[in-house]
């Protein structure tokens, strides 16, 4: 695979990252996953939007425009013979003084890698657990995808340890934030409903897009908090996620959950909006 390192198109056998980068020392980065859609990567401009974002948070230069950053992964890609795959962008504060201070970084590191995607959603559903580990709630970090997620492996490690496919984790106060790797939706009478960005959430790319394609198919839908006992009543529960879209979660700690149509038609739209936005070029 030839992988994008600071501006150099490289083999990945060559494209290394200094021992000393904050990264990987202290997870003083960010990252962005997206999905490649019959050779074309889907919702860049969001995914690149969020990540620009999240330097200006973290005060990281992004030495890269967006336009820059999207014309990469598009080489990648053909480059890489990639058609149905996923772009993983890592932007790392970069190599600087020994300890916590981001004094002397200042030559960041994005690098940009491509993978084949083989991946499937089983027909009967997740299902999912609850995490025992818990995050910090209102954290005003958690809106941006940091490299610092040792709460969600560690969530997701519980989950593969139960047989189950994703973890919902909740916050200090009780409430349900999101899972390991997905955000959370539920049906209530017969209104889609997500948890609220305040709650300390990462905004995620698909969420919005679903909360897009809710709109245009006149579903009601609204954030609100949600404690995990409330889900077991639920008319519908799934998850959304970049590499996957839309997952239907079929049991929730061993409870059987009713399955919606308002899910299938989500999923259907979906599938639709994927179709149209990869064979619309000026929407790359």
């Amino acid at each position: 695979m030839i992988v994008f390192l600071n501006g150099e198109f490289v083999p990945e056998a060559q494209a290394v990252v200094s021992v000393f980068d904050r990264s990987f020392l202290y997870g003083d980065g960010l990252f962005e996953t997206l999905r490649v859609y019959k050779g074309k990567p889907f919702r860049s401009r969001q995914h690149v939007a969020r990540l620009e974002r999240g330097a200006k948070f973290l005060n990281i230069k992004l030495l890269y425009d967006a336009e820059q950053i999207k014309l990469a992964m598009k080489r990648l890609v053909k480059e890489n013979g990639i058609s149905e795959g996923v772009i993983r962008m890592t932007l790392s504060r970069g190599v600087g003084v020994r300890g916590y201070s981001p004094r002397g970084a200042e030559k960041p590191t994005l690098v940009i890698a491509t993978h084949h995607f083989e991946g499937a959603i089983p027909p009967e559903g997740w299902k999912l657990v609850l995490s025992s580990y818990r995050v910090a709630a209102n954290d005003p970090v958690a809106m941006h995808k940091t490299c610092s997620k040792l709460p969600n492996v560690l969530a997701r490690a519980e989950a593969e340890w139960r047989h189950a496919e994703e973890a919902l984790i909740l916050t200090t106060d009780g409430n349900v934030a999101e899972a390991s790797g997905s955000n959370l939706f539920w049906i209530t009478k017969g209104e889609v409903r997500t948890t609220p960005v305040r709650t300390g959430i990462l905004p995620g790319v698909t969420r919005e897009f679903v909360i897009e394609l809710c709109r245009a198919q006149e579903i009601g839908i609204r954030e609100e908090d949600v404690i995990p006992e409330e889900l077991y009543q639920a008319e519908g529960v799934f998850l959304t996620l970049s590499t996957l879209g839309i997952v239907e979660v079929s049991t929730f700690e061993n409870h059987t959950l009713a399955r919606s149509e308002i899910v299938s038609r989500l999923i259907k739209a979906y599938g639709e909006a994927v179709e149209k936005e990869t064979t619309d070029d000026s929407k790359q």
